[in-house]
């Protein structure tokens, strides 16, 4: 979890502010005082009261109860998305990374530190799902796919979908290494292939599942769940277990 910046643990160096949107604008002018159109202002914790702040190029602080005698306003401008902010510049530094309202919500300080500790943990998080969908059996492959390209899947060969299971695994490793330990994508996706196989039959309303042969009922789908999910757990129970073993001899 990052640690909150506060004034007591506060280091002077050199900082670097980044616009949060995809949008890098050539310039953009964040607010830098308080007005009745912008609300520039700090909820001080400690003593329960909101505290108006502003930058003063000629103050130390950017409270402005602590400003004295006349001010200088400045502007506050990020050029092509980022400002750099030198360690001399202590008062504009502390409004960005400390009071600012819009900190974390428009603009976030760049923490170099935090952004390799970020990319490591999601490099070791790639390399693990990739490593696991090389070494995957198909059938496996073939339900984890499903999940993400539908029924696509059925018209690939089983190299297609190694390959396209490795860029799924690239893609989004958190939710790849979740499907993988997930029993129930498998039987969902044994689910699937049985309606298309025309073993089973989901009802136009998708509140039954019925044997296709007879139409004799099979399961009714729970209100608000989905069919394929409601099906993957039946297929768990005592009596689901004895439908899926019928169902595996016949596909």
């Amino acid at each position: 979890m990052k640690k909150e910046k506060t004034a007591s643990s506060w280091e002077i160096k050199d900082r670097l502010y980044v616009l949060k949107s995809g949008v890098q604008p050539l310039v953009f002018t964040l607010p830098s005082k308080h007005t009745r159109r912008k609300s520039l202002l700090w909820f001080d914790e400690k003593n329960g009261s909101q505290k108006e702040i502003r930058y003063a190029t000629n103050q130390a602080s950017p409270l402005v109860e602590e400003q004295k005698g006349s001010v200088t306003l400045g502007h506050i401008i990020f050029r092509d998305g980022t400002l750099s902010v030198p360690r001399q510049k202590q008062n504009l530094q502390k409004l960005l990374s400390l009071y600012h309202p819009a900190k974390d919500i428009i603009y976030k300080e760049h923490d170099s530190v935090e952004e390799a500790k970020d990319d490591l943990e999601y490099m070791t998080l790639e390399i693990d799902a990739l490593v696991a969908a090389k070494d995957i059996e198909i059938d496996q492959a073939e339900a984890i796919l499903r999940v993400e390209i539908g029924s696509k899947v059925n018209d690939m060969t089983s190299k297609e979908i190694k390959r396209d299971l490795l860029i799924f695994a690239k893609r989004n490793p958190a939710l790849f290494l979740d499907l993988i330990q997930d029993d129930n994508v498998e039987l969902r996706n044994f689910g699937i292939k049985a309606v298309e196989a025309g073993i089973l039959k989901l009802s136009p309303d998708q509140r039954n599942f019925t044997w296709a042969s007879n139409g004799r009922k099979v399961l009714t789908v729970p209100f608000d769940e989905h069919p394929y999910s409601a099906l993957a757990v039946f297929f768990k129970t005592d009596e689901g277990i004895e439908i899926y073993k019928n169902i595996e001899k016949r596909q």
